[in-house]
């Protein structure tokens, strides 16, 4: 669930409490967070490693270490929590670091979905990085590339809003809110869309996801992005999870179908 906002806010968090600390142990309790990892390696890699920044790339977080980066995809439900070093280790936690010998930070992950790579920092490219497309706010996102991706695609364009290798950290809250500002009905195939809808679905991307940002992310469900401390986007969300009520613009009421798989909230009457 958590897509660019939320990560951002978890960065955020993150880095006001563990900039310039140092990993003195990691401890991990399920192996498949490092997906397909000598294990013992990670261990003695980051052992005594300072975080000395944390970035964000799309829906990936980026702990900047001596040697290393430590990518963190949260997937639906990951988080990092802090407590004490000898506190009981709770159900899910599944990483434990060791900072400072002065508290624990812990990766929990109920569904198991997040993963985690650690990475030499002269490798980076072959890191699962190397594949995401723009981020949102990148001065090359703008027409001409759009039409150049969109070209030959014929699924509809809300699936297409999410494929990471064009735009970084949309996901299905914030595809269905930028096309509805937009004007554009999801089924519309990509390919179809004209220079017009195109230029919106850049502009109103950077609208959204700015404002989610600055509100701290969407709190839907059970994900927040900090233990205790929620996001207020979703009481600016126009169409996610809002079906059978009326539109605020022209008050039809606003539907949800599946498209590619995925709940998708829109207002047949904005967005015909």
């Amino acid at each position: 669930m958590p897509e660019l906002p939320e990560v951002e806010t978890v960065r955020r968090a993150l880095l006001l409490k563990l900039k310039g600390r140092t990993i003195k142990e990691i401890t991990i309790l399920y192996n498949n967070v490092f997906e397909n990892q000598d294990i013992q390696k990670v261990k003695e890699k980051i052992k005594n490693q300072t975080i000395n920044d944390i970035l964000r790339r799309g829906k990936w977080l980026e702990f900047v270490l001596d040697d290393y980066y430590l990518l963190s995809h949260l997937r639906m439900e990951g988080k990092y929590v802090y407590r004490k070093l000898d506190d009981i280790v709770e159900k899910h936690q599944h990483v434990l670091f060791n900072i400072d010998d002065e508290f624990s930070l812990r990766y929990r992950d109920v569904r198991k979905f997040g993963k985690m790579h650690l990475v030499k920092k002269d490798e980076l490219s072959k890191s699962p990085l190397s594949k995401l497309g723009l981020e949102p706010w990148d001065n090359n996102l703008d027409l001409v590339y759009l039409k150049e991706k969109y070209k030959k695609k014929t699924l509809p364009i809300k699936t297409v809003l999410l494929d990471q290798e064009i735009i970084v950290g949309i996901g299905n809250i914030y595809a269905d809110e930028i096309l509805f500002l937009s004007k554009i009905n999801p089924h519309k195939k990509a390919k179809e869309l004209n220079d017009k809808e195109m230029q919106s679905i850049i502009d109103n991307t950077k609208k959204v996801l700015d404002k989610a940002i600055e509100e701290g992310g969407t709190t839907i469900r059970s994900y927040t992005s900090e233990e205790g401390i929620t996001g207020n986007n979703q009481n600016n969300l126009y169409v996610h999870q809002r079906e059978g009520e009326k539109c605020q613009i022209c008050k039809n009421v606003i539907v949800r179908e599946k498209i590619g798989g995925r709940s998708t909230y829109y207002c047949p009457k904005c967005q015909k």
